[in-house]
């Protein structure tokens, strides 16, 4: 029996070769769409599953509070691990280390002494870090690896790199030297971790080593500052609850430092954050990777589940729309001996068996997917499937769902029929029929209303992003490029001989030398005081440091007053607009002439006009710019020269710079940004989302299209002797046209009316997260409206045409 239902599907499918080609596109594309989001999030919500007892281990992360803006930092002070450890209770154990950040190596793997630059993935850290994370020793042993000074342990990849001569019992006692000082010796090697983590630390130095670096000791021994690098992990006892321990912690900072947690206009706390939330926690950064989004993976699965369920919507629309023609092939069945139970297994087993040809060919699809959308999907993804069972496990169950979500109502249809209607061409009257009509009408407005959805979606998106980047954003952003000087090497007249070099190529109009650029993911910010004689304004203020010609660089207006000049190290400072206003003066010269207390007074000599110190998610700050020749001037900033048209004058300037460079700073690599590529990344995450969502407008349009095609070929089939007799009685071809497209536009109408207001709510609560953003305009919709009815157009209007134009005595000749 099961050997005649495929006969008979494979029978059916040549008969509507058409058809069965769009059924297949159709459910193809959304599988293969499903298949991919399917990877992309089983890759994400894997992360660090695999640590034993991993709902006992948190990070201690930090949360500030200024002014009522909270703010968020993953890393601690640097007292805190050594009080944890001797003060709190309920923990198994606590593992503090430091991450490195960019680092060279020098080591000798016996042909030749070989240095490596900007290696990544390296940590202080101890044995109790092993403790917390479990790993595959392949020489040394866990208890005394890192229990003393200047120690480190490799995985095996990295001891590979440093050592490839070398066996891994060979490499124990080698001396691996980082930053050109910290000499080690190699006391251990580990097998890094298979599964997906974030926590992947390559090269693990001894925790004492700290001891010994009294610029790390300085920074690593107080309570007064976070540290970002500074990680601690800890593990609870079963049964005691992370709150517990949480208050503890929060315990020792007003212990041991209760100013800061007691300031009004500032507030600090502890609170433990659980290993699995690391991964999607952008406030507090993941460790070596990149933080996911679930909000993003979530809008994900209902994009794939929208294209997917447009593509069973076209599947559910032919197979009813073809039923009739069936309909005495089920009626003699039924006459035979059939059951209703038989035939819906039958027509069950013709959808599954298309859903596995379509299934196929999302499998060869889905390669060339995931390389299209490469700069959306994690490089670590790939599509070997027999490497990942997982893959088939899915495709299986997603076949079955197909397979039940896109077969069951047609076979219910098809089974239903009466073989004493059939037999008597009465299948397909009265009110059954006319339900079917109105579900495929329903479902078509479902897919016109989910395609143009995503059509609005497309347009709002695109056009806030091109709002952001084209704003007057108070600063001049195009033909400057920074550079970041090694922070590790602070010498002033390192930084002037470059400068100086820099200043003498003619491609280049102005240099300044300060903090960071004006507008970027980070800021530096204090609480600063300002008494009048009356009153008294505490406030969190931002702040930016730069010489003279910082603001010229960016073209930064000043509104009053004066620049900042090499004099005012010690006292001046520039403010913007805002914090002015704040300070309760309506006139920026108003404010020139008071001091603000920064623990120490500075002038206001200037006042400068408002810039976007972020993305337009954030409102304009308070901000204070300041000369800094101590700490906080380690960027370059150079404004280029205009370049001729196709000229390569940038090129040669840049060029000339990277040799300056390697003269000051030899043992380092020399790496520039262009500012305005560096305000294009502050909206990475939207132009994920655009690109995200002009595929998903893109597959819609063309899911629904050829739905709308399929339906068109079998409607026009069905009315031609309609028209004929039409045409004989005198119907023109254009009134003939106008009426076989009615039914669409309408259909396409309906869906614009009710996916207006629906959109328009949509995407108004996502622009609610920019502090600045364009208006959601109504040509927006109108637009979408054409665009939909346009694609209709071309899809149907050929045979809608043709069926117009055809002779009656073509169509009436079988009369």
């Amino acid at each position: 029996m099961l050997k005649n239902y495929f006969k008979i599907a494979f029978r059916n499918f040549w008969r509507h070769k058409l058809f069965t080609l769009i059924n297949i596109i159709g459910l193809s594309i959304g599988i293969s769409t499903a298949l991919v989001i399917y990877l992309i999030a089983d890759f994400d919500f894997s992360f660090d599953k695999f640590h034993s007892d991993g709902d006992r281990i948190y990070r201690v992360v930090t949360n500030f509070t200024y002014s009522g803006v909270p703010n968020y930092n993953g890393g601690v002070c640097g007292a805190l691990p050594e009080a944890v450890k001797h003060e709190v209770t309920g923990l198994e154990t606590s593992a503090p280390f430091y991450e490195l950040d960019d680092f060279n190596v020098i080591v000798n793997d016996i042909k030749n002494l070989k240095r490596l630059n900007k290696q990544t993935n390296a940590a202080f850290a101890d044995e109790r870090y092993f403790n917390l994370f479990h790993y595959k020793w392949l020489a040394g042993s866990e208890g005394s690896s890192l229990n003393e000074p200047f120690k480190v342990v490799l995985t095996s990849s990295q001891a590979k790199k440093y050592f490839p001569a070398m066996s891994y019992e060979q490499m124990i006692g080698q001396e691996v030297i980082y930053e050109d000082t910290i000499k080690t010796t190699v006391t251990g090697v580990i097998e890094a971790f298979s599964e997906n983590s974030d926590i992947s630390f390559h090269d693990l130095i001894s925790y004492a080593t700290i001891n010994s670096l009294s610029s790390l000791k300085m920074q690593l021994s107080g309570w007064g500052g976070t540290v970002s690098n500074m990680q601690l992990f800890v593990k609870i006892l079963p049964h005691v609850s992370a709150p517990h321990v949480e208050n503890q912690i929060n315990g020792l900072l007003k212990k041991y430092y209760p100013t800061k947690s007691t300031n009004g206009a500032f507030s600090q706390s502890f609170h433990l954050q659980a290993l699995g939330d690391i991964h999607f926690n952008s406030n507090y950064g993941a460790l070596q990777g990149q933080t996911a989004d679930k909000k993003t993976l979530y809008g994900l699965m209902i994009i794939g589940a929208f294209i997917l369920f447009l593509g069973c919507i076209n599947y559910i629309n032919l197979t009813t729309a073809q039923s009739s023609q069936r309909a005495k092939e089920i009626g003699i069945r039924k006459t035979m001996g059939s059951t209703r139970g038989q035939l819906v297994f039958q027509y069950l087993s013709e959808t599954f068996l298309l859903t596995i040809f379509a299934v196929i060919v999302a499998m060869a699809l889905t390669p060339f997917i995931v390389k299209w959308w490469s700069g959306f999907i994690p490089k670590s993804i790939n599509t070997n499937y027999l490497h990942h069972p997982g893959i088939l496990v899915f495709l299986l169950l997603l076949t079955i769902a197909v397979s039940l979500l896109s077969g069951f109502y047609p076979s219910l249809v098809l089974s239903g029929y009466k073989p004493i209607l059939v037999l008597k061409n009465q299948a397909y009257t009265g009110s059954k029929n006319n339900r079917n009509v109105l579900l495929r009408k329903s479902l078509t407005v479902t897919q016109f209303i989910i395609a143009q959805f995503f059509i609005v979606a497309t347009i709002v998106v695109s056009k806030q992003i091109y709002y952001a980047l084209h704003l007057d954003l108070g600063f001049r952003k195009d033909a400057i490029i920074y550079i970041y000087t090694p922070w590790k090497d602070q010498s002033q007249s390192h930084k002037q001989v470059l400068m100086d070099e820099i200043k003498s190529l003619p491609q280049v109009s102005m240099v300044s030398i300060g903090g960071d650029v004006p507008s970027s993911n980070g800021w530096n910010s204090q609480e600063v005081v300002y008494r009048d004689g009356k009153k008294e304004i505490k406030t969190n203020l931002q702040t930016k440091t730069g010489d003279e010609n910082y603001i010229k660089v960016y073209n930064i207006k000043l509104l009053a007053g004066r620049n900042i000049s090499t004099n005012d190290t010690a006292s001046g400072v520039l403010i913007n607009n805002k914090y002015a206003l704040m300070l309760g003066f309506k006139k920026p010269d108003q404010a020139l002439g008071k001091q603000i207390d920064f623990g120490k007074k500075k002038e206001i000599v200037g006042v400068i006009g408002d810039f976007h110190q972020g993305s337009l998610h954030l409102n304009v700050e308070p901000l204070a710019i300041y000369p800094d020749t101590k700490y906080n001037n380690g960027t370059i900033h150079i404004a280029l020269k205009p370049k001729t048209p196709n000229g390569d004058e940038w090129k040669q300037g840049i060029e000339q710079i990277n040799n300056f460079w390697k003269g000051v700073y030899p043992n380092e690599i020399f790496e520039y940004h262009f500012f305005d590529d560096s305000i294009l990344k502050l909206y990475e995450s939207e132009q994920r989302t655009s690109k995200l969502l002009k595929w998903a407008t893109a597959l819609s349009i063309f899911i629904s299209c050829l739905g709308l095609l399929g339906l068109s070929l079998y409607t026009t089939n069905q009315r031609l002797k309609e028209i004929s007799i039409r045409k004989i009685l005198g119907a023109s071809v254009l009134q003939i046209i106008g009426l076989l497209s009615f039914e669409f536009t309408l259909l396409i109408l309906l869906a614009f009316l009710i996916v207006s207001p629906l959109s328009w709510w949509a995407m108004n609560i996502w622009m609610q997260s920019f502090a600045e953003r364009t208006a959601i305009s109504w040509w927006i919709f109108g637009l979408t409206g054409i665009i939909m009815l346009l694609a209709a157009v071309c899809t149907s209007g050929l045979q809608i045409v043709q069926a117009a134009i055809t002779p009656p005595a073509k169509s009436l000749r079988s009369e």
